[in-house]
């Protein structure tokens, strides 16, 4: 391959490819080497973008394999190689095949579905660097794009390169202008439906690029047709989304979560609330979200007086989770809220702690790609619901390069007791059938299933049949979507949110109690009691005037009987 580097990145450049361990941030002769750095491009690569739309998978999407790059933190990446081969093919690149299979081998981990890929490389963060999956149309042939890293590390931005070269798939790069784009792996999400996330990193670093023509460039090349950018967080140096959050589904969003007023807790809670404000899921519904702890050191410090300790960089790997754990008391919480929210999934945690100064985790130094024949099932999950008469109708868009066979949809409300199997009937690629309706208070598990012509089955869920989707047929009182079951106490999330200069706040006892309403500002003083007194059973609603208060992010807090629950509320003037 013919490199052209620039002459300020040269200067560099040998001690870049002697280096082991390089950290997930640039060091300081790094950042000066950027202004001036020309990415590697060869006479033969494709910069044009796909010649026919494409979309990009998401990554719970079934994979063929994941890639990692051997070098640091090699302890940690035997586990993710003896995990990951339980489900898939393990991309190994390397430049020494045969010590990477002895130190395997004296690990315990058995040398089964590994590859090989012979290529040099400056750093262990193939996140980063490495190739992203995409498929013609909706789930034709497999192709590769990728992104000027934004690193000057040229040894690193060749690695994709080599993995198609390798692979023999079609890559086609973003490295000249006018579709010059300069991003990273970490900080792009993507549910599968042409909708990205990112934080406004990917603005900052690409100056002779606006954001509309950004936008165009990851229309162009990967079918993002929604790129959602958030605000860049005060104390995480490297600015990657996946340090804080991580979409599990199509619909559900992990957000990492600091105690109030602490770290990047605020920016976070902002950034979450711009987004519950301003978008939909790729099928019109809000976000749900799953709240997981920001662990501290184990002397109890969060950033900036401690390393980022974080459990939203996992990876799946079909079947399975990857969760960094780091031997705190908070590891078997996080493992027990990733298990609730991923019903089916073996979700397994490896210690990170030894590489988590580096700034980076497990989804930071692993890549997934795609099956090269994908069955795709798009299906909007169904929501609780009060019919006892009506039958539940579920429906499920599915393409195949090959072409569908069938699809049936499996059901029932007891996960003792053996599915029910109805087959669908189809209508311009869209699957249909019905679940019998149920009395109220049942549990309705359920999931589809679909084969291709040329014979590959898919679930959606991909854990099926232990894995499923879940609803109950239950009474609903409530405004904006807010589920609120007569039975229990709670106190919902205030609407409108973000808000100024009103907000209604609704909370429901299920007997009468004395009930203290409070709120707090990000320092954690308070500031109000919108609500106090004894309060008869049922919802209530309070509506609270921030007129008075600044800009920010504020807590409200209930308290009743034995009762405490406090949540967040956004202040926009």
């Amino acid at each position: 391959m013919r490199i052209i580097i620039a002459v300020t990145a040269l200067l560099i450049l040998n001690s870049l490819i002697a280096a082991q361990g390089l950290p997930h941030y640039m060091n300081e002769a790094e950042r000066k080497a950027m202004e001036n750095y020309v990415p590697p491009v060869s006479a033969t690569d494709d910069t044009n973008p796909p010649p026919t739309p494409v979309r990009t998978m998401a990554e719970w999407e079934e994979v063929q394999g994941i890639i990692v790059a051997w070098t640091s933190y090699t302890t940690i990446i035997r586990q993710i190689v003896d995990y990951a081969q339980d489900e898939c093919l393990v991309f190994i690149v390397s430049t020494d095949s045969n010590s990477v299979k002895s130190f395997l081998t004296s690990g315990g981990v058995p040398l089964v579905n590994l590859k090989f890929v012979q290529a040099s490389f400056n750093s262990v963060w193939c996140r980063d660097y490495g190739p992203w999956a995409v498929y013609s149309g909706v789930a034709d042939s497999l192709k590769l794009v990728d992104w000027i890293y934004n690193r000057p590390r040229p040894l690193d931005d060749q690695v994709s390169v080599a993995f198609a070269n390798y692979a023999s798939l079609p890559i086609y790069q973003t490295t000249v202008a006018p579709n010059n784009l300069i991003a990273t792996g970490g900080n792009f999400m993507v549910d599968g439906h042409g909708t990205g996330f990112s934080s406004r990193l990917i603005i900052d670093e690409n100056p002779t690029q606006n954001e509309t023509q950004i936008n165009n460039i990851m229309n162009m090349y990967m079918g993002i047709s929604r790129y959602i950018k958030m605000e860049t967080l005060p104390y995480d140096q490297i600015h990657h989304i996946d340090m804080h959050m991580k979409l599990l589904d199509e619909e559900t969003i992990m957000v990492g979560e600091y105690p109030a007023g602490v770290a990047d807790g605020p920016q976070i809670e902002a950034n979450l609330q711009y987004v519950l404000s301003n978008f939909q899921t790729c099928f019109g519904r809000p976000y749900k979200v799953v709240r997981i702890p920001m662990p501290p050191s184990a002397s109890g410090q969060y950033p900036p007086n401690s390393n980022y300790y974080t459990y939203t960089n996992s990876v799946f790997v079909n079947k399975t989770v990857i969760v960094p754990v780091y031997g705190l008391s908070q590891d078997s919480t996080a493992l027990g809220i990733y298990r609730e929210a991923l019903p089916g999934y073996r979700v397994v945690g490896i210690n990170s702690s030894g590489m988590i100064s580096a700034l980076g985790a497990i989804h930071c130094i692993t890549k997934e790609i795609g099956v090269s024949e994908p069955v795709f099932i798009s299906h909007a999950k169904l929501l609780n619901n009060s019919s006892t008469t009506v039958p539940y109708q579920v429906k499920a868009y599915v393409k195949s390069r090959s072409g569908i066979s069938g699809a049936s949809l499996y059901w029932r409300t007891d996960t003792t007791q053996a599915y029910s199997a109805v087959a669908m009937t189809l209508s311009q690629d869209t699957f249909r059938a019905s679940i019998p309706a149920q009395p109220l208070g049942t549990n309705v598990y359920y999931y589809v299933s679909a084969t291709s012509n040329s014979g590959r089955t898919v679930t959606k869920p991909i854990t099926a049949p232990q894995g499923y989707i879940r609803f109950r047929i239950d009474n609903q009182t409530g405004i904006t979507g807010t589920h609120i079951s007569p039975g229990e106490y709670s106190l919902s999330q205030n609407y409108p949110n973000p808000f100024n200069p009103q907000t209604v706040i609704l909370f429901n006892l299920p007997s009468k109690s004395y009930v203290s309403l409070k709120v707090y500002d990000a320092l954690g003083r308070e500031i109000a009691e919108a609500a106090s007194g004894v309060k008869e059973p049922g919802v209530h609603k309070v509506t609270f005037d921030a007129g008075s208060l600044s800009a920010g992010v504020y807590f409200y807090s209930l308290t009743a009987g034995e009762f405490a629950d406090t949540k967040k509320m956004l202040i926009v003037k």
